[in-house]
């Protein structure tokens, strides 16, 4: 008999009736999912169980259709609300869809001109992506983005990590105001968390250098990684670490071969996150950073008050590619996720 990874879930609602109705032991495998025994099945229980398994796939398979039972009201709401919902989607991604093309302009401007309109590839150019490589100030605002961004990013994975470790502690006291204070950086606007940062760091010497943008940045990231890295430790199955302990392993080597392969997924997530909040933060690199510290979003900022030029839509439209790649990379991350917990990907 072989057991197929989309089938944990099936396995997990049929676990009560199978023990019951066919005696069939279930054991649970390294990631916590409790699936048949198939050591010990016998053929006429592989029979029923297969048998309910292919139930199950098929309800799977026509749960996407509407129920017959729903009304008219009911159905004709189903399909507006689908419409409202690609309403809302294309009036986000428009003005997305507006700043690609006009990154190709030929001339400095932001308008179609009638080339482009007419698809002439002669009003079509790649003028304002090579200003934007080979230009002294963007190349600077782009190591200085990479470099802030990486060095945030260690830091409030770390610092995230370790509190959501803590807080998944069935016996953390205080778990929910702990809770509220380290993603209270999302909440308080974003205005008046530069402001202090700046008052703040203005008496200890840090304004104005690279080391108190990180730490910035990194409290602005730090939230993100404790609401992902809460999020995947809330299925966690405590009884791995108690049979870790059981064998004989110290508490380094549960941490690093039980938690951690099993957090991972939401830790990645978490530290993307964190890069890309700070990658594209501007408001509070205004206030505690100068001129030597000038990331992307500071340059395409300054250049939309100083000197407008397209090189500022190329810059736009690759900051699109790589939130793009990020956001693929979390999505393959939580299908993963919900892989090592048994739980069929949506």
């Amino acid at each position: 008999m072989i057991l197929h990874d989309y089938d944990y879930e099936i396995y997990a609602s049929l676990r009560e009736e199978a023990q019951d109705k066919m005696k069939i032991t279930y054991v649970a495998d390294r990631y916590g999912n409790y699936i048949p025994d198939i050591e010990s099945i016998t053929s006429a229980q592989e029979e029923w169980l297969l048998k309910k398994v292919e139930e199950a796939r098929k309800i799977k398979v026509n749960v996407s259709s509407l129920p017959p039972y729903l009304s008219i009201p009911e159905r004709i709401w189903h399909y507006t609300f689908w419409i409202i919902c690609g309403a809302v989607l294309f009036f986000l991604i428009f003005p997305l869809l507006v700043i690609i093309p006009l990154s190709f302009n030929e001339v400095p401007f932001f308008t179609f001109t009638k080339k482009m309109l007419a698809f002439d590839p002669d009003g079509y150019s790649l003028q304002w992506y090579n200003d934007f490589f080979t230009s002294l100030n963007w190349q600077g605002a782009v190591r200085n983005s990479v470099f802030i961004a990486f060095f945030a990013t260690i830091i409030s994975t770390f610092l995230g990590t370790l509190a959501s470790l803590g807080l998944s502690r069935p016996h953390m006291p205080y778990r929910t105001l702990i809770m509220s204070l380290l993603i209270s950086p999302m909440i308080v606007p974003l205005i008046i968390s530069a402001a202090g940062m700046f008052f703040f760091y203005s008496r200890i010497g840090l304004q104005g250098t690279h080391l108190g943008v990180i730490l910035a940045h990194a409290a602005l990231g730090t939230p993100f990684v404790v609401i992902t890295v809460t999020a995947t430790l809330t299925g966690f199955d405590n009884n791995l670490i108690r049979a870790s302990q059981s064998l004989g392993a110290p508490p380094t080597t549960t941490f690093f071969k039980v938690i951690v392969p099993l957090i991972t997924p939401g830790v990645i997530s978490g530290a993307l996150f964190a890069f890309v909040t700070s990658f594209d933060e501007v408001v509070v690199v205004l206030f505690v950073g100068s001129y030597k510290q000038r990331t992307i979003p500071w340059q395409m900022f300054s250049g939309i008050r100083e000197q407008i030029s397209p090189t500022i839509l190329s810059a736009a439209t690759l900051l699109i590619l790589i939130t793009i790649g990020m956001l693929t990379t979390l999505e393959l991350l939580r299908r993963r996720t919900e892989r090592l917990r048994g739980v069929t990907p949506s």
